[in-house]
């Protein structure tokens, strides 16, 4: 994990789920699913539409893909957490081994690399080099059918709703 020297101590994973290199994508989830797969589906989909997991999942070793498969104390991030990232840390685009995506760096100088690593649907890979797609572990409330993710994209990112629980989204997991 890496330090970033964010007010909240959190700290985060140097990989994606999945990932042996900071570049690689790892492997990509539906939310609120602890296994990968080869085609993600509305149909498929364990969360989509289902009021029952409008809650938070952060840590739940049932529904966040961190915790089921890294175990300890690593976990999803929550919305907060996410925007803590985006608002505490310096975003800047580059390529790394051949991949595009940011460099995140802390308010201690210290760097995470999130590759742009898009999304899956169905079985297809979309955006991939040119968009990140990140699921955190916060539910939206109001709709059973999306999740907030951090996002990106070369000319921007932040967080947000539309995201449809059954994509497949790769996670950089935390640590308290």
């Amino acid at each position: 994990y890496v330090d970033l020297g964010l007010p909240s101590g959190l700290k985060w994973a140097t990989c994606n789920i999945g990932a042996r290199a900071p570049e690689a994508s790892g492997d990509y989830f539906a939310w609120g699913e602890i296994k990968t797969k080869k085609s993600f589906s509305e149909s498929g989909s364990l969360t989509y539409g289902k009021k029952k997991y409008s809650i938070e999942i952060a840590g739940n070793s049932q529904l966040d893909a961190a915790r089921a498969n890294w175990g300890g104390s690593w976990r999803m991030p929550t919305k907060y957490e996410c925007h803590e990232l985006i608002d505490k840390c310096k975003w800047e685009w580059v390529t790394v081994n051949g991949v595009n995506g940011y460099k995140v760096t802390g308010p201690n100088g210290n760097k995470i690399f999130l590759p742009a690593s898009g999304r899956r649907d169905g079985s297809s890979l979309n955006s991939a080099g040119s968009h990140g797609f990140y699921w955190s572990s916060t539910p939206d409330e109001s709709f059973a059918y999306s999740a907030y993710s951090l996002y990106f994209s070369s000319d921007s990112h932040g967080m947000n709703s539309y995201g449809r629980r059954y994509d497949g989204r790769c996670i950089r997991p935390v640590s308290e």
